[in-house]
């Protein structure tokens, strides 16, 4: 079985979408292994947001990832990274299909509802960043 890391994003919680995007997780047949409600800061976002924390929109991605609780989670299922990023939909929720968590829920690039992890190696980094007692 494969693990991943997803987060629920500030406009997820904002929005009280946690629930329906747990649910859909579920019903595709994954296992919650571990989640945890709570604040990032600075130092954990630019662990995280490395490969851009160079970049002019850091600090936009930053406030925005700071500015309330958050829901990181570990999955648990079958071939989960790619299930679950296909559930998603494209990054921009205004390029996802409906039927997708972005495409129903999402507003834009940021505001686009979960991370998930993109490959197993990011997987295992992500999933010691944000529970490192597992």
């Amino acid at each position: 079985m494969e693990e991943t890391l997803i987060i629920l994003k500030p406009d997820c919680m904002e929005n009280r979408f946690a629930g329906e995007v747990i649910s859909r997780f579920e019903k595709a047949g994954f296992e919650i292994v571990a989640s945890k409600v709570t604040l990032l800061d600075g130092a954990i976002l630019r662990e995280h947001y490395a490969h851009v924390a160079d970049q002019p929109f850091f600090p936009e991605i930053e406030a925005f990832m700071s500015s309330r609780s958050v829901m990181p989670m570990i999955l648990r299922g079958e071939d989960v990274i790619a299930k679950v990023r296909d559930l998603l939909g494209p990054t921009n929720s205004q390029e996802a299909p409906k039927g997708t968590i972005r495409g129903d829920l999402g507003t834009d690039m940021m505001r686009n509802v979960v991370h998930a992890s993109d490959g197993t190696e990011t997987a295992a980094a992500e999933k010691k960043r944000f529970f490192p007692d597992l």
